[in-house]
């Protein structure tokens, strides 16, 4: 696999103040590596050594299957597969009904793009601290950002190494703190709002202001995935 796949300057996604910015990096990296699977992953020997042994997750063969592109899925398929057949249900010797339960297991609980994402996000963040300890610019990006999500808020947080921040490590925690804690509580104010209009006491045409979409919001805080009722 290509050193590249997920390089993507961390600059760019702290430019936009959109949403948390930590989800917008592992949006982007999963949308690169969706694309790559269902493209030059097919001519890489290497790769599809490692999709035959460790599959994917539910979440991203949904993905995969709502592209174009069921071919290369279906011959990736194919044989992830073969290996499963030869390497659990294959009769040999020693192959014991736990040792077959375990495998099973290993591949159930493995995702070769779940994987990929975490290697490529687990150093962007660590370019994250990089760049608020050494670049002023990207401190006023940062400390200027709309919200984090709860998940990433917490990896920020317990990632942060006073040997690796000794000048900014907390100003860089305390403007975490301020951002998150002043979106969760805007967070429950619009919930209050959006529960009190379905009060009977509520005036009929009553404004809703920011409230119409806060269970939406509040879920995409809480579990770091934007929820799409129309999916």
């Amino acid at each position: 696999m290509r050193d590249d796949i997920c390089t993507i300057p961390v600059s760019e996604i702290f430019e936009k103040k959109d949403g948390c910015p930590i989800c917008r990096m592992r949006d982007t990296i999963e949308e690169r590596m969706t694309d790559y699977i269902l493209g030059d992953a097919m001519m890489e020997p290497d790769v599809r050594i490692e999709t035959n042994k460790t599959g994917f997750c539910e979440y991203h063969y949904g993905k995969m299957m709502s592209r174009r592109g069921r071919l290369q899925l279906a011959l990736m398929l194919q044989t992830h597969i073969n290996e499963i057949n030869s390497g659990i249900f294959k009769k040999k010797l020693f192959n014991s009904d736990r040792k077959k339960g375990e495998s099973a297991k290993q591949i159930s609980d493995t995702c070769f793009i779940c994987t990929k994402i975490e290697w490529g996000l687990s150093r962007m963040i660590d370019t994250v601290y990089r760049c608020y300890e050494s670049e002023r610019d990207f401190r006023d990006m940062f400390n200027g950002q709309p919200m984090f999500c709860l998940p990433h808020y917490e990896r920020l947080l317990n990632g942060v190494s006073k040997k690796d921040m000794r000048r900014y490590g907390s100003e860089f925690a305390e403007n975490l703190n301020r951002i998150t804690a002043a979106y969760s509580g805007a967070l429950y104010e619009d919930l209050s709002k959006y529960c009190a209009m379905y009060d009977y006491r509520s005036k009929e045409g009553a404004d809703w202001g920011s409230s119409r979409d806060a269970v939406e919001r509040t879920v995409a805080f809480l579990n770091g995935r934007s929820y799409d009722p129309d999916k």
